[in-house]
């Protein structure tokens, strides 16, 4: 784990219940296994969503809907939610969810691969929430770039997977050793660019936060 499991139990224990829909939606979700945000990447979600009121959100990996739902739960009137996903089992349940909620109005799903669907949309999403395939996320970056409007603010989440993105190659799985390595430069990358200002935070499974500076 990145921070104390106590200190995680203890902030934890200090949040309001979720809305009866994302309740029971995270309860199916880790029933059935599927990974969904932690808790407190949503809770830091939130205060992002509120405090910056953004028009236009891109999520890349929709999952069960989950995050999608929860962060249309704190957009203003009119605000929409463009979600990409394209592993073929979780779409309808991801559909169905939307549904229950009462969300077709404002989330859109989009089925496919995350990089084709980025090349046919338009410029000017207000906020990105990566939380797609995490060796992939430095191939998304250009169109991320492109789409994100000056100002606006990408979140990425499972950056430092759960804190063994410092080991050594030898350390972890094969499996897991390009993705790994691809993240350290994904985050390298983040911290380096002139047209981010990007802090990596240790919230969860690790969250970067980025605001673009540049057109």
């Amino acid at each position: 784990m990145i921070v104390n499991d106590r200190l995680t139990s203890y902030l934890h224990s200090l949040d309001s219940r979720e809305s009866e829909i994302i309740e029971a939606i995270g309860r199916e979700a880790r029933a059935d296994r599927v990974p969904i945000i932690r808790q407190e990447t949503g809770s830091l979600l939130k205060v992002l969503l509120k405090m910056n009121k953004p028009q236009r959100i891109l999520e890349i990996g929709t999952a069960v809907a989950y995050s999608a739902i929860l962060m249309s739960e704190c957009l203003e009137p009119g605000a929409t939610i463009t979600t990409v996903e394209k592993y073929e089992k979780r779409i309808p349940i991801a559909r169905e969810n939307i549904r229950r909620a009462g969300k077709e109005d404002c989330i859109t799903l989009i089925e496919g691969d995350a990089l084709e669907v980025m090349a046919g949309l338009e410029p000017g999403y207000d906020f990105i929430f990566m939380d797609a395939a995490k060796g992939q996320y430095i191939h998304f970056l250009p169109e991320v770039l492109r789409l994100l409007k000056k100002g606006g603010l990408l979140v990425s989440d499972n950056v430092l997977q759960d804190g063994d993105i410092i080991e050594s190659r030898f350390a972890v799985t094969r499996r897991n050793r390009t993705i790994y390595s691809r993240m350290r430069d994904y985050l390298w990358q983040l911290k380096h660019m002139k047209e981010f200002e990007t802090a990596v935070l240790t919230v969860g499974d690790g969250v970067t936060i980025s605001t673009k500076l540049t057109e």
